[in-house]
């Protein structure tokens, strides 16, 4: 087999090798040079043995299995059937002596030449015995070390108060040193280095109670904190920097010298001896650094918890072991009492303030029903009836409230009731419109009041609940409706918690089936599939105005929905698809809450949306939400629904059972706010109570984060100074898009105008194109919010006026520019492709990525 040739080849040069090292250690452990033939004599019984090892091991690693069995079936075995361990052990028995390594025969037949011999031992003998004496010496050299070792941990247990207290000495004398001539800077945020640090002054010793305190004051020099989370990032620099940097640097100063002056001489010298060196304190460091480090931390520690008074009281006395380390124990025991006494301070200040959260919040949340109230939920599917049948009993009745989520859905109300002539008043926070002798009333959830009484209340979309921000607005409406009968409508998936909150009351439930049956399509959709009758749905305005412009260009009457539409807008939008005039919708999710529109067919465009924090995909209910719509009952026997992409995956999310809400939406009332003014008057403590108050079981807190925005814009103005915390928090409370800079400004010059006593701002309106007029609308929608607040109606009612002006400009300019829509490139204005998914093209984007990395620094 040439395989093996050439393996025993391999096995023969490792043998000679290996021959060549056991030369090499027969020699050096001889005191005199021995003869080879010596060496024959003495290790020559052992030449078999080295051979067989390394063929073996070869032939066994190397040779393949099939090999071995036709190796041994030309021996004579029959292998079938024979396991892997006894077909190894056959083939080492039968391969044992296949053209052995005769090594004694290639030693004796090139013998080396006596001369070649000797100089061969006194090399490798040589070699020996150097390495034998750096052996003895390195051992020598470990046990020193070990010896000082020993002494520095015997020196840490007996003098590391009498260190630090000289530690404390020097550290008092550069702090104060730093307070009498450093300056103060303002407060900010360490990473904000776009704003430059303003100066306050001087230190003062009595602005700080403990050294900690001070290290948080900034130096005025910038520093690179590499705990960043990309390797490093640069900030303002504090003191805990450079007095770490400090007091690590005089720990080692002072326990070194410390560690030498009291070291043995025995020990001094036997260093000096082994190492031929003398011990200085870089050399001790180097042997005992890891000791340190964990010292220097626990001073560092220490220094921190020292009180600034005690540290310049002890630099009245020059540095006395003794004295100081008297004056350490005092200290440290005033220490200890200060800080029990803090302690209970804050004990006193936690109890008091949890008693406080009770008090405010506690009681705030828990339900409260009437015994004679009568509670009718409509449970079921989007496009059941199930809102029709609650408006139809409140129409029924002599008084009654509809709430809706959306202004949209309450002007529908509003003008269903009316056109059947009920009489119905319209509330909203942007709108009032009565109408006389009208006992009902439309309105949005927020414009609830509890003292209000109907024979009939409907809270509509009541899986709003759970919503973080608005969901108690839907909490307060259900809890603290008084009426004789109040209908709750939802989806599925609210029906327990709907039934913890009013399980206890009179209830009826009436569930409510699609009997339209959905179909999901097999085929992935495309643009060009649409038909008359379709809803196509994405999740941004951007996006529906592009998908209409595309659809419109190839010959489409198109209808538009999103959010950020007037709502007298998007009914006109509805009713061109109504009545025909336009045969298919783009729209937003908008379309998923209440809109029943004659839809043949859903198409998700998209599949995932951003969701304010990030790209996710979308949820079960959201697509039960938005593909609910299709098929019209009494105008399609079938509703269908398609995507563009991961159709199995969204099939799935449309079959699977509803997961049932687990938590309801709590927020700040007027009762919060009447009970926290007996403890507190800023709003800054609010908001801090508020993230302290932990709600109960069940319930979640809404964030309040565009109040939150909104405070930091007055903190600390004449409008915090000057308005109750009530009115404050109606004013941050305001429904409108705090994302728009333009509305944020008006709203600050609206609190402004409020609080100095002058006339309300008008708000800034143009209309050169459809963004500017939505803006306008929203801005004159702010306006009016205002005006309701201050119970300013009449003037309310000229500005409702310009409103629906600007609403019926929007409607046009959908009808004529975005047709014309192209998306282009923000930096060159170059015509970007249909649906492209980026605001710069790519030779654009390519340039900027070139310019970073130009202004990359080097790395070193």
């Amino acid at each position: 087999m040439e395989k093996l040739h050439l393996l025993r080849e391999e096995a023969i040069e490792e043998t000679k090798q290996k021959i060549k090292e056991d030369i090499t250690h027969f020699l050096e452990e001889h005191e005199h040079c021995p003869s080879f033939q010596d060496y024959l004599a003495e290790r020559s019984a052992f030449f078999h043995q080295i051979w067989l090892n390394i063929w073996l091991n070869k032939v066994t690693n190397d040779v393949l299995r099939s090999h071995k069995k036709a190796f041994l079936r030309k021996k004579g075995y029959d292998i079938e059937g024979t396991d892997k361990k006894l077909i190894n052990k056959l083939f080492r028995n039968e391969i044992r002596e296949y053209l052995p390594f005769h090594i004694l025969n290639w030693l004796t037949e090139t013998p080396p030449v006596e001369e070649e011999w000797k100089e061969l031992y006194l090399r490798v003998r040589n070699e020996y015995l150097k390495k034998n004496k750096e052996k003895k010496q390195a051992t020598l050299q470990k046990e020193t070390r070990k010896e000082i070792l020993s002494y520095i941990d015997t020196q840490l247990n007996k003098l590391e108060l009498h260190w630090y207290v000289e530690l404390r000495y020097i550290f008092a004398k550069k702090c104060l040193n730093d307070l009498e001539t450093k300056t103060k800077y303002q407060s900010i945020e360490p990473y904000m280095l776009e704003e430059k640090l303003e100066e306050e002054g001087q230190f003062t010793c009595d602005s700080f109670k403990t050294v900690s305190d001070f290290l948080k004051e900034f130096t005025g020099s910038i520093h690179k904190k590499s705990e960043h989370w990309d390797g490093h990032g640069w900030e303002y620099e504090t003191y805990y920097y450079p007095y770490e940097r400090f007091v690590f640097y005089h720990s080692e100063l002072v326990v070194y010298r410390s560690l030498l002056q009291h070291m043995p001489e025995e020990l001094r010298i036997n260093y000096e001896n082994v190492f031929g060196l003398k011990l200085t304190e870089e050399r001790l460091s180097r042997i005992s650094h890891h000791f340190l480090l964990t010292l220097k931390s626990r001073f560092f520690n220490m220094i921190q918890e020292e009180y600034i008074e005690d540290l310049i009281r002890i630099l009245e006395f020059p540095f006395d072991p003794a004295i100081h380390l008297s004056l350490f124990e005092k200290d440290l025991k005033k220490q200890e009492e200060r800080k029990a006494a803090e302690l209970a301070e804050l004990k006193r200040q936690q109890e008091e303030e949890e008693r406080a959260l009770e008090d405010i919040f506690g009681r705030e949340y828990s339900p409260s029903f009437r015994g004679d109230i009568r509670y009718i939920l409509h449970i079921g599917e989007t496009n059941t009836g199930k809102t029709h049948h609650a408006i139809s009993r409140m129409k029924e009745a002599k008084s009654g409230m509809y709430l809706a989520p959306l202004r949209l859905l309450a002007l529908e109300v509003f003008d269903t009731l009316n056109s059947a002539d009920v009489p119905c008043n319209l509330k909203t926070g942007e709108e009032e419109k009565e109408v006389l002798y009208a006992n009902h009333v439309s309105s949005t959830v927020e414009m609830f009041h509890e003292k209000d009484e109907y024979d009939v209340i409907v809270i509509d979309e009541a899986q709003m609940l759970a919503d973080q921000d608005r969901g108690f607005a839907w909490y307060r409406a259900i809890t603290k409706s008084r009426a004789k009968e109040v209908h709750i409508i939802g989806s599925e998936n609210v029906r327990e918690l709907l039934m913890e909150l009013v399980g206890d009351g009179n209830v009826e439930i009436h569930t409510y089936k699609r009997e339209v049956p959905l179909q999901v399509e097999s085929k992935e959709f495309q643009l060009k599939h649409a038909k008359k009758g379709d809803a196509v749905v994405c999740f941004s305005r951007k996006k529906v105005l592009d998908t209409a412009s595309r659809l419109q260009n190839n010959g489409h009457k198109v209808s538009m929905i999103y959010g950020s539409m007037p709502p007298e807008t998007r009914k006109r939008q509805m009713m061109q698809f109504i009545k025909g005039k336009t045969n298919m919708i783009v729209a937003t999710d908008a379309i998923g809450m209440g809109l029943n529109l004659p839809i043949r067919r859903i198409v998700f465009l998209e599949t995932d949306k951003f969701d304010g924090t990030r790209r996710r995909r979308l949820t079960s209910q959201e697509v039960k939400q938005i593909a609910g719509r299709a098929g019209r009952k009494g105008i399609y026997n079938e509703g269908r629904v398609a995507f563009t992409k991961d159709i199995k995956v969204m099939k799935q999310l449309l079959e699977q059972p509803d997961q049932s809400l687990r938590t309801f939406a709590i927020a700040p009332t007027s009762g919060v706010f009447e009970r926290f003014q007996r403890y507190y008057h800023d709003m800054d403590t609010f908001f801090y109570l508020w993230d302290k108050f932990r709600s109960p079981y069940g319930t979640e807190k809404a964030t309040l984060f565009e109040e939150r925005e909104l405070y930091e814009l007055i903190r600390g103005t004449d409008i915090e100074a000057k308005l109750s915390l009530n009115d404050l928090y109606g004013f941050l409370h305001l429904p409108f898009s705090k994302k728009e800079s333009q509305l944020t400004e008006q709203w600050l010059e609206c609190m402004f105008a409020i609080v100095n006593g002058e006339e309300l701002p008008e708000p800034q309106l143009k209309n050169k194109n459809l963004e500017q007029k939505e803006v306008s609308y929203k801005a004159v929608g702010l306006h009016l919010l205002f005006l309701y607040r201050l119970g300013r109606q009449t003037e309310a009612y000229y500005w409702e006026r310009v409103r629906s002006e600007i609403a019926d400009g929007v409607h046009e300019s959908l009808r004529t520019e975005v047709t014309s829509l192209t998306q282009t490139c923000k930096q060159c204005g170059k015509k970007l492709p249909p649906n492209f998914g980026f605001p710069i093209c790519d030779r654009c984007h390519a340039a900027r990525l070139k310019r970073r990395s130009r202004r990359k620094p080097p790395k070193h």
